[in-house]
């Protein structure tokens, strides 16, 4: 298993009226996480897709438990439980201080420039046999 943390910070443009976070922002958020777990075991997604490779969405879930508020400063904690092989599932827990405020994840796949599913490369398989080792 591994696991990084990323931070944020709830903008204003991301709330209502309420000061209360859009829902939608959740799956941006998480998508901070999941590159940040993936530049932080070396594989960044940049360097992925300038290969030729591409990890679309293939199943998102969220669960919202209390609201994000403006201003707030959110923890993205982003776990890879398994190593990936053909497919990579992430889950997602956005905290504020020690209070849970959403669980989620993300189930992805690579393929090429053309779309059809693929191996990772190489060097992605590598990295995560080191990070799971």
């Amino acid at each position: 298993m591994i696991r990084s943390r990323s931070t944020i910070r709830v903008r204003y443009a991301e709330t209502d009226m309420m000061g209360i976070a859009y829902h939608g922002n959740y799956l941006p958020w998480f998508e901070i996480g999941r590159t940040d777990l993936l530049r932080d075991h070396g594989v960044p997604y940049r360097d992925l897709e300038a290969r030729g490779f591409r990890l679309p969405v293939l199943e998102v879930g969220v669960r919202y438990r209390r609201p994000a508020l403006y201003d707030d400063e959110l923890c993205i904690e982003t776990t890879l439980a398994e190593r990936p092989v053909l497919r990579i599932r992430l889950d997602y827990r956005l905290l504020r201080g020690e209070e849970l405020l959403a669980t989620g994840f993300t189930t992805h796949a690579f393929i090429n420039p053309e779309g059809q599913p693929v191996r990772p490369p190489p060097d992605f398989v590598e990295a995560m046999a080191r990070a799971f080792s």
